[in-house]
């Protein structure tokens, strides 16, 4: 287990309220008192206060201050963070210091998080409108891929800071994922770059996703579960109980109105609500627990989504996400479509996508393009790590190799990709012991599919043949239809939903 980073610490008293205020790192201009949260700033030997800090939002999760850990062979304590928030919602960047006096960012990353370090540039970098979402570019001579690009502000930070960007001032920070082929040529992780406009010249942190429980971490919060008594309220819309299972959601639903509550500014913030109707009884109940890949995952998530082709709106069909969280791990998606489930999660680098557009290459594997639509989220329950809307709309792609899985999903600030793959419905059953829903949770569990293999061979294409024969003799209407919720009677299609499971919340969010 890491021990703590010793240093020199330098200590005063807070200018405001006399209380101490230390500083462990060189690198530290900034300081908020623990006591009066006073904005304190070292000049010298001397501390000066120039404000007061906002009060944090409730974000409370396995991570906290002076908790530490290892990170590539060196111990690290964690001595401050800087708390932002963006369209989506929100998210914390935390401050840690190393063992030998140099300091380092770990930052959520899709649910789950990354550790970056500042990196000095070649040459100086362009205005924020030039990077523009899935484009693709080099820096300091690397290629990299725009992964969003978000107007985003500082809403409250705590302990000791390298910098502090103007509280409430909106500035642009733009992120960028490595290019697949380049990491696998190398043999290295893929990189996440981020561009920080909050001051000029911009600034430049590039690193890689960790797992907490590789950082070897002690000092952890006790669980990321929620204070019962510090997180119930009720419902802005019809003042029912409402009680967060993750201190860090960033919307739920009311389980009386089914209203999508709005968390992003905390529960002493302004809660906002959207109203749903038609509610979608999931098959898997949220607060299950599920064995997967050796480890506990509950259900805290669920959303349903509709996709159409473009160009043919009478193409409509229907899937299932189930958003799943592991403390140590983040969250994963476990995905529900007519030709069965898959498991998937976000993907760090950026795939190279052939110039026809048919292929899509990440980590030295070739995948081939099933279909393109527009998803749309049109019901959700439970609670999410991004602000999820019903209405959502996003532009997706989905390529595969045989059981593998890639998906794209980019709306007009972000682009995410989601790698994953398909999995029996038993082991669905196995995982969430619904011996008493087997007969439910059955799907085709197709075997793989193959972009080369002649359509007239496959069996699932001569199935196809007569369901729609039968189709076209009792019935001849068009609309929306989905045949999770409704008895279809238009074209049924039997390829599957989204492979990606994710929508929205890319960057460090």
């Amino acid at each position: 287990m890491a021990s703590n980073p010793v240093q020199h610490a330098y200590r005063a008293p807070c200018p405001g309220c006399g209380a101490p205020v230390e500083f462990r790192a060189a690198q530290s201009t900034h300081a908020i008192c623990a006591y009066c949260q006073s904005t304190v700033v070292r000049k010298g030997e001397t501390l000066a206060r120039i404000g007061k800090m906002a009060e944090l939002f409730d974000d409370q999760g396995l991570l906290q201050l002076q908790a530490s850990g290892t990170w590539q062979g060196q111990a690290f304590t964690l001595v401050g963070r800087l708390q932002y928030r963006y369209a989506e919602g929100s998210w914390t960047e935390w401050h840690a210091l190393f063992a030998d006096g140099t300091v380092a960012s770990l930052s959520e990353d899709n649910g789950a998080f990354v550790f970056m370090r500042a990196q000095s540039m070649q040459r100086a970098l362009p205005a924020p409108e030039f990077f523009r979402v899935g484009a693709g570019t080099a820096i300091n001579g690397k290629p990299f891929v725009v992964a969003s690009n978000e107007q985003v502000t500082l809403v409250s930070a705590q302990g000791e800071l390298p910098r502090l960007p103007e509280l409430g001032r909106p500035f642009t920070l733009v992120e960028l994922r490595s290019r697949s082929a380049e990491d696998a040529a190398h043999g290295g992780a893929a990189e996440v770059l981020s561009v920080d406009y909050s001051a000029q010249p911009a600034t430049v942190s590039v690193g890689h996703a960790v797992l907490l429980d590789e950082l070897q971490m002690s000092g952890l919060r006790d669980a990321s579960v929620k204070n019962e008594s510090a997180r119930q309220f009720s419902c802005p819309q019809c003042g029912g109980a409402l009680a967060p299972l993750l201190l860090a959601s960033k919307s739920m639903t009311c389980p009386a109105c089914h209203s999508i509550v709005d968390l992003a500014a905390g529960i002493g913030g302004e809660l906002r609500h959207a109203s749903q109707d038609e509610p979608v009884a999931p098959l898997i109940d949220l607060g299950s627990v599920g064995q997967l890949q050796g480890l506990p995952w509950q259900v805290v998530g669920y959303q349903h989504r509709m996709g159409v082709s473009p160009g043919d709106s009478d193409e409509q069909f229907g899937w299932d996400e189930y958003l799943l969280y592991n403390a140590m791990r983040g969250f994963i998606f476990l995905v529900d479509s007519s030709d069965g489930w898959s498991l998937v999660k976000p993907a760090t680098g950026a795939p190279e996508i052939s110039s026809d557009g048919r292929v899509a290459s990440y980590l030295g594997t070739r995948y081939q393009l099933r279909e393109n639509y527009i998803a749309e989220t049109d019901y959700v329950l439970g609670e999410f790590y991004w602000q999820v809307q019903r209405g959502q709309k996003t532009s997706n792609q989905d390529f595969v190799n045989g059981k593998h899985l890639l998906s794209l999903e980019q709306s007009r600030n972000e682009r995410t990709w989601s790698v994953g793959a398909t999995v029996g419905s038993e082991l669905v059953v196995k995982a969430f012991a619904l011996e008493a829903k087997r007969d439910v949770l059955k799907r085709s569990d197709v075997s793989a599919f193959s972009a080369s293999a002649s359509v007239f061979r496959r069996p699932d294409f001569w199935l196809f043949v007569a369901v729609l024969l039968v189709v076209l003799v009792l019935v001849n209407c068009t609309g929306k239809c989905d045949p999770y919720t409704q008895t279809c009677s238009t074209y049924a299609r039997t390829a599957g939903g989204s492979y990606g499971g994710f929508s929205t919340g890319g960057g460090h969010k």
